[in-house]
């Protein structure tokens, strides 16, 4: 089964490499979406793939890099697009 969720996540998320971190777990567990900061200071991130996979992304949001201080994540489910790859989007 395949699945896409859009993760809201707030804390001490931005300016510690955490979207390199999002790409670099994504790339490794195939899994598509984007992720980018956001003006007021959260991620936002789109994850789809298969479920487990999905899954696991979202467990890695939970925890963050090293450096990374998570209060809080809103977790969104949505309809699946059929990304081609996982990229870091830039505002």
């Amino acid at each position: 089964m395949k699945k896409a969720v859009k993760l809201e996540i707030f804390g001490t998320v931005q300016g510690i490499f955490f979207r390199s971190f999002v790409k670099e777990k994504a790339d490794e567990l195939g899994v598509k979406g984007y992720v980018r900061n956001k003006t007021d200071g959260s991620v936002e991130a789109w994850f789809e793939g298969n479920n487990k996979d999905v899954d696991q992304m979202i467990e890695i949001c939970k925890k963050g890099p090293e450096h990374a201080v998570i209060k809080k994540v809103d977790i969104i489910e949505e309809s699946f697009q059929s990304l081609k790859d996982f990229k870091i989007l830039r505002m």
